[in-house]
């Protein structure tokens, strides 16, 4: 006598073949920027190590004098200008991306993504892991560190377009924000695994908190390369909204001409083979676009004017809320960097959020203005009474963190990935990429303006901090506002015609009574 299917592969048989790829794809692409993120993350743990109070610790046997009082810091930032120093390495980094992004996408759609992206993490690795061995090597030129900051930033733009467009493949845009919401949390993740592993070895052998991370992301590549599935298509999968596709082709076709059921029922690679008349096509993906096409789309360039303001606000608080929060809230910086994760915990909840109520209103740009609106008393209610104690302040993180990372997380990845599959590229997905390139690389200028900026106010006092935080936001909101009444009106003319549809019908239902 043979027994039941095993509860477990029936499950597996209910799974269709897509849902299991898109769920590998998924996973893939969040572990692979969370290596990105866990590998840019060391330099902040260790900032500490290099240049400490050394009157804490015993000093060793050796030529060491008594008033020496930098004997336990790493050269070159021993002294009294370290902070300037350790800016300068973010600072090295912060542009290094910036500009490195607006070409990284440009080479994302001439080069395969597989090859790119494994490529990028593999360099990633590498460069990372140099700069743990100026540990070992015992390197003190600043030159030195400032250089493969600069690289690292320069190869770390590889991965951002690479896993937007991949996921763009794969998911449509009926559930895009969402998914998008909750894949978004890899940076959160990233941030935390880079904060343990550096954490792990910064006291005993800074050079490992590099090197581990390194070795890692460089492993990922190698899977990347191994098992990154670009196309639906590539394995026999069905691409995404073909559905809605052959909808719009189909009623193309009884408009235009009488055709067969086989042109009918075509999807829109079909539709792009028929009219380029080569047969090649169906296997061939479309030719990537121009800069300045992808500039041309409508909605780039006032998203990307958008981010370049929300994204500077919340680089501002990734690089300052620690200090902000022992200075003001008189906790001990261990404490201060644990309240602080507050604020990334929120801004994965209005992530989710953010992209949940665009799936279900349809718009992108309402619900991130929404956000910003709310965003800028916030701050300023936050900057008065948030550290009154700790309750409150838990409280106002968690709240700061969903206003200000929600429209981040919304138009870093549905925003782009609707943008560069849009309407008026007649199918040619191959936009995603450099849209993405162009919208997160706008956002990089604020990420690297925020903190500059706050350097320099914070000497002044915080107020003026959270007033230049609290400009930009509203900033920010200003650039949708030609797109938030373009989906209002868009929103009001579909509410106009159910609404003439509704009477039709009663109309048409009551004269049938008749």
């Amino acid at each position: 006598m043979r027994s039941s299917l095993a509860p477990a592969i029936r499950l597996f048989h209910g799974v269709s073949k897509d849902s299991w790829y898109r769920g590998f794809i998924v996973v893939l692409t969040f572990i692979f920027y969370t290596g990105y993120h866990m590998s840019r993350k060391p330099l902040s743990v260790v900032k500490s190590q290099l240049h400490r109070n050394c009157s804490e610790f015993p000093k060793p046997l050796g030529n060491f004098s008594e008033n020496d009082t930098t004997w336990c810091d790493w050269a070159p930032f021993d002294g009294g200008n370290y902070k300037e120093l350790l800016g300068s390495l973010d600072t090295a980094f912060l542009v290094a991306y910036a500009i490195g992004m607006f070409l990284s996408g440009m080479f994302g759609e001439r080069l395969p993504l597989r090859y790119y992206l494994s490529g990028g993490m593999v360099i990633c690795g590498v460069f990372t892991t140099f700069l743990g061995l100026g540990y070992y090597w015992k390197i003190h030129a600043l030159w030195y560190y400032i250089l493969f900051q600069i690289l690292n930033g320069v190869a770390q733009t590889t991965g951002w377009p690479s896993v937007v467009a991949l996921m763009g493949n794969w998911f449509g845009k009926g559930k895009r924000g969402f998914i998008m919401g909750i894949w978004n949390s890899h940076t959160a993740v990233g941030n935390i695994l880079g904060s343990l592993i550096a954490g792990a070895f910064v006291s005993s052998a800074w050079g490992l908190s590099f090197i581990v991370p390194g070795v890692i992301i460089a492993v990922l590549g190698i899977i990347c390369f191994l098992f990154l599935v670009e196309y639906p298509e590539d394995v026999g999968c069905t691409p995404p909204d073909q559905k809605s596709d052959e909808e719009k082709d189909e009623l193309d076709n009884i408009q235009v001409m009488n055709s067969s059921t086989e042109n009918i029922f075509k999807t829109q690679a079909g539709a792009d083979l028929e009219e380029s008349g080569n047969p090649q096509e169906t296997t061939e993906h479309p030719q990537a676009i121009s800069f300045c096409g992808a500039l041309r789309i409508p909605g780039v360039v006032e998203f990307s004017l958008c981010l370049l303001f929300a994204k500077l606000v919340s680089y501002t608080f990734l690089y300052w809320l620690p200090l902000y929060i022992a200075n003001v809230a008189h906790f001990d910086p261990k404490t201060a960097g644990d309240m602080s994760t507050l604020f990334d915990a929120g801004g994965i909840v209005g992530g989710i959020l953010a992209g949940a109520i665009s799936d279900y209103t349809g718009g992108r740009a309402i619900p991130c203005a929404v956000m910003l609106i709310l965003t800028a008393p916030m701050l300023f209610i936050y900057n008065q009474f948030g550290q009154t104690d700790v309750s409150t302040t838990v409280a106002m993180l968690v709240i700061c963190g969903m206003l200000v990372n929600g429209p981040y997380s919304l138009i870093t990845t549905a925003v782009s990935a609707d943008l560069g599959t849009h309407e008026s590229l007649h199918g040619n997905a191959k936009a995603l990429s450099t849209v993405t390139a162009i919208i997160d690389g706008s956002g990089s200028i604020g990420a690297a303006l925020g903190p500059t900026l706050a350097s320099i106010l914070s000497s002044k006092g915080w107020n003026y901090v959270f007033y230049m935080l609290i400009a930009a936001d509203l900033l920010a909101c200003l650039f949708l506002a030609r797109l938030v009444y373009k989906e209002i009106k868009q929103f009001c003319r579909c509410c106009s015609t159910v609404r003439g549809d509704s009477l039709t019908l009663k109309h048409n239902v009551s004269g049938s009574l008749e």
